[in-house]
Parts: C-alpha cells; structure tokens; sequence
C-alpha cells in the first residue's frame, strides 16, 4: 500500500542506527547533527510467524512478506518551523509520511554529542512538539483568512469548517498535538478538512525510547519522565536500545539471532516490537494467498471490504468483483491444505459486504 512511518528526532539520538538496523541499509550515522541530509527510505519486511507457518505447509516456490517503509529525515533543531537548521526540509519530508516513530534519547553517553547539551527526553520531545505545532498553527491561520469572511457572510459550510478550524487553533495554542482533539470519524466533510490541511500534529506516533543495554528491561528515570509526559497523548511507546539492535541486525541466522536475544532475556527484537507497533498504529491487517507458486502477505486497512482488499492485488480484481473463498488461518494449520479445508466444510464463499478478517487466507474470483 506504499505506507510510511518517518523516523524523526533530535540530532544525535540514534535515528539513523536505528534506520540502518530496520531495513539493512546504510545511512551515515556519525557523531555529528545533519549527517542525514536527504531522507533514506528503507523497505522492512513485517515478521509474521503465520506467514511462515503457510510456506511451511505449501511449499511455494516463490514467498512474499508484507512490507513497511521507513524513512529516515534529518534532525531537527528549535527554530525548524521558522527555516533554522534543516528546518523547511524536515517539515516537508515529515508531511509526506503517514505516520511518526519519535526517537528519544534516554541514555547517558558523554562520548556521543547531544545538540542541547543534556539529556532530557521530556524536553526534546517539546522541542519537535513545538516546532510542529508552529507550523500546523500557521497553517490553521492561514486556512481561517481563507474561510471567515464566507462564515460571517453565513455560509454553513463555512461555518462548520470555521469551528472545527479554531477548536484546533486554540488547542494548539495551549501546546498540545493536533491528534488530542476528537472529531467525527463518520463525518466526510470534517475527514475531508482534515485530509487537506494534512496537519503534522495530528498523524499517528510511536515513541522510541533509545536506552542503554543496562536499561532495556526496566526502563530508567529518563523513559519514566518521558511516558508520564505522554500520557493524555493516546500514542505507543517501544523501548529499545538502538545499537544492540544493530548488532542483531548483522546477524544473517535466525537460530543465532534467537540465541543472541535469549543472552539478554528478550523473545523478539525491539526492531520487531516497532514495526509491529507501527502497523497496528496505522490500523493495519494481513490477508494471505496462498498457492504452489506463491504464498504471499497483503496489507489493507482494517475493516475494508472483500473487493478493496482484492484491488491490493490488481484494480481489475475489484472492479470485476464476484466473490471471495475464504478459509480462515487456524483452520488451514489444522487441516493443512485447501482441499482439505473445502472438504471440511471450512471454505465460506463471501460476496461483496463481506469484511476482511486478520490472517484470512483468500482467493478472489472476478469477471475477466
């Protein structure tokens, strides 16, 4: 679906060692602020353990992961939302994202530079809070300039656009995120508003909370502050510790990688924590195909329909929509193939209404 978190921070918090453990790839993480300049954007394969058990039962001869991408964008500075630093080009690359991983520096290092010179992950949040909020409120501003004269002139439309407008100015107004006001998510007008303001306060975010190896399990003073900071913010919060996952990430075996996570006393990476976090925060699901030349994961929204999950696949499919053989995930492990599954009565035929559960595993028939 070509969805992206962006990977946003402070300099200096483990960004790009983070961005370079997730997808493999290389940005420079050096000891200095701005060493990222263009964002890097790197492919992550979601770890689906159903996914592994289907290829296991039907052995494709081709297997295909669903996929996130991350994208790593420079630090930002105070002053970002006024063109300091690489403020106007962290702006516009954070906008195009769908949603937020906030990196947080929560370990002492006085071999590695902070850009404020202290560590304080409450404040550095309030650094990149404030620095957004600016912006969405001159977007605000500027979007009430365009619609007042309409509203007092007592166009309706207006008018409503007015009241949302400036119970999101005044809640911006008093420091909070844009995402902290509740609207109507049934009401299409207000959606569509929304959507076009396209505001950076209001996407989705995970915080990361970069800890020592030393704190990974219990967490320290600084992710204590920063989660009671974070309270009222209805967002997620992964700990790891960047550079531990780096090494992780060097390691090519599965069974050695399990090993190396079991010295630490941990089940799954914090690598695989995040992405998970990210794809629930988006409000994500898998549905699979699976066959003998392919098993295959697709992401589509929760709560889409038969149709718009086959138009993942191709638009023909959704177009020419007849119905869709679903067979539930349990019941294929449990019978172990389709036909058995048909045989059992484990096959439904659903049709156009028919809702998409987590881990169905279909098939799509359609008029040519």
């Amino acid at each position: 679906m070509g969805l992206q978190c962006g990977i946003v921070g402070l300099p200096n918090v483990g960004k790009s060692t983070l961005f370079n453990a997730l997808s493999s790839a290389k940005a420079t993480a050096a000891n200095f602020p701005f060493c990222t300049i263009e964002p890097n954007v790197g492919m992550v394969v979601v770890p689906d353990t159903r996914l592994d058990k289907l290829v296991e039962l039907v052995s494709p001869q081709s297997i295909v992961p669903t996929t996130m991408e991350f994208v790593d964008i420079a630090g930002l500075v105070k002053g970002a939302s006024k063109g300091e630093g690489l403020g106007n080009k962290f702006l516009a690359n954070i906008r195009e994202v769908d949603a937020i991983v906030h990196v947080v520096r929560c370990f002492e290092d006085n071999n590695i530079i902070h850009v404020e010179n202290r560590i304080n992950p409450v404040s550095d949040k309030e650094v990149i809070d404030t620095e957004l909020q600016l912006k969405d409120l001159d977007t605000i501003e500027k979007r009430i300039s365009k619609t007042e004269r309409s509203a007092k002139s007592g166009d309706v439309k207006a008018k409503k656009e007015m009241e949302i407008l400036t119970k999101i100015q005044e809640t911006l107004v008093q420091g909070i995120n844009a995402r902290s006001v509740e609207f109507d998510a049934k009401d299409e007008d207000t959606q569509r508003l929304l959507k076009e303001l396209s505001l950076l306060t209001q996407k989705p975010v995970i915080y990361v909370t970069n800890v020592d190896i030393n704190s990974l399990q219990t967490g320290n003073t600084h992710t204590q502050a920063l989660e009671n900071a974070i309270k009222g913010e209805n967002a997620q919060v992964v700990r790891l510790c960047a550079s531990l996952e780096a090494e992780i990430a060097e390691l090519g075996d599965v069974a050695e990688r399990k090993e190396f996570l079991a010295e630490y006393g941990l089940t799954e990476s914090g690598l695989d924590k995040l992405i998970h976090a990210s794809y629930y925060l988006l409000n994500l699901i898998t549905y699979f195909t699976a066959g003998v030349k392919e098993v295959r994961a697709w992401t589509i929204r929760k709560g889409w329909k038969a149709p718009q999950a086959a138009g993942v696949i191709h638009s023909d499919l959704e177009r020419g929509f007849i119905r869709a053989e679903v067979i539930k995930y349990n019941d294929y492990v449990h019978y172990k193939t389709e036909v058995a599954c048909k045989e059992a009565g484990k096959m439904s035929v659903e049709g156009k209404d028919y809702t998409v559960i987590d881990g169905d595993i279909m098939h799509f028939r359609h008029n040519s």
